[in-house]
């Protein structure tokens, strides 16, 4: 998959079809940066981090940049500067696409995602809270094994896991992920509020 102008007008396209679901109205809300960049050979990607082994919350697992809205931030404006502040990629308001819908995760957070549109980067993590920062191709998304769906105790909240780099990453992480494949690269209007999290990710 290229990142180019015909990537760019899909995206555009499909978002402005699509109506989100909007729960954001808690204390404890947080956004996230589903960030598209431009590979070194032209290829589409999107950044994924993993979070340092010295946070309190959430130590290690893989997420997308992000993090607490704070003040009166809106979730845009939260996504892009956790995007900066967590890898260095600083990016305006313009270069926002769209938003998927927000995703209520078993520690109480009510998180945004939000689809920005960056190119050319260069990824600079934050020790203090990113251990690792890369740009996976958005074609890994697209795998005829993605998701996988491991059905629970209850049969209402299925486990959603995208398989990427040889294992696997869970939800939130997941959902949006997939959510953004089936929303921004399909142009289907499919739901993820009902995916669950592993326990290990509840805290």
């Amino acid at each position: 998959m290229t990142f180019d102008d015909n990537l760019l007008a899909t995206l555009r396209a499909n978002f402005a079809t699509f109506t989100r679901s909007d729960s954001l109205n808690g204390e404890r809300t947080a956004a996230v940066a589903v960030t598209i960049v431009c590979g070194d050979q032209g290829e589409a990607q999107f950044v994924l981090t993993r979070r340092s082994p010295k946070l309190r919350k959430h130590a290690g697992q893989w997420a997308l940049p992000g993090g607490r809205i704070d003040g009166n931030e809106t979730a845009a404006q939260a996504a892009l500067r956790e995007l900066d502040e967590e890898v260095g990629v600083a990016v305006e308001p313009g270069a926002i696409i769209g938003q998927l819908d927000d995703y209520a995760t078993r520690s109480g957070f009510i998180i945004t995602p939000v689809v920005v549109w960056a190119g050319q980067v260069d990824l600079v993590p934050n020790p203090d809270e990113v251990d690792v920062a890369c740009a996976l191709p958005i074609a890994d998304l697209n795998r005829d094994d993605a998701p996988i769906i491991e059905q629970l105790d209850d049969p209402d909240r299925p486990l959603i896991m995208m398989p990427l780099m040889g294992g696997v990453v869970f939800a939130p992480t997941a959902a949006i992920l997939f959510q953004f494949r089936e929303v921004g690269l399909r142009g289907t209007h499919t739901r993820v509020a009902h995916f669950d999290q592993p326990k290990f990710a509840w805290k």
